[in-house]
């Protein structure tokens, strides 16, 4: 939950490792946590979601404060460490549940959001067209406790290492000066 002075964004962009671990080294972020949204079962588990049969998609929520990050930096963030043309996937996670997608909190948001994928658009930003959906939130589920903070917590294991470490040595390059101190 948000606190007065924060607003809350979510991203599904592959696995939530990945995002989480991104989006919790971004000066102006609270909190980021994995989990799921936008399926029809009410609390999925991981397998369940995994399974693809839910409809939910791995995403991130985001608490952010206003006053230090804007949310237009956020899309930019997410769409610099994901691949926003592949569809229902990222890399070896193949499923519906990996796509990329906004699910916005907000009429800006949506604005903002559908304003960016047109923006990286007329820049022809990437080789391939966008899939990147934009719906609204849904009911946030969070994902069990062993997957929060999952990169900081596992970093010796392949996929924290050949997976995630490279997208966040991508984010400390491309946005250092937006790093946490």
């Amino acid at each position: 939950m948000a606190m007065a002075n924060e607003r809350v964004a979510v991203f599904g962009g592959g696995c939530f490792w990945c995002i989480e671990a991104v989006f919790n080294r971004l000066r102006g972020v609270k909190s980021a946590v994995s989990g799921y949204m936008g399926g029809h079962v009410d609390d999925p588990s991981y397998r369940q979601v995994c399974g693809g049969d839910t409809g939910h998609v791995e995403v991130v929520r985001v608490n952010f404060d206003p006053d230090e990050i804007r949310y237009r930096d956020l899309l930019e963030v997410f769409f610099a460490m994901h691949d926003p043309t592949m569809l229902n996937r990222q890399g070896n996670d193949v499923g519906e549940q990996y796509r990329s997608a906004i699910f916005y909190t907000s009429e800006e948001q949506e604005r903002e959001a559908e304003e960016a994928i047109a923006a990286l658009k007329a820049a022809k930003a990437f080789p391939e067209p966008i899939v990147t959906t934009v719906e609204p939130a849904s009911k946030f589920y969070e994902a069990e406790g062993y997957h929060q903070e999952y990169y900081d917590n596992n970093r010796t294991q392949p996929y924290c290492q050949f997976v995630i470490a490279p997208k966040v040595k991508k984010f400390e390059k491309e946005f250092g000066e937006k790093m946490r101190a």
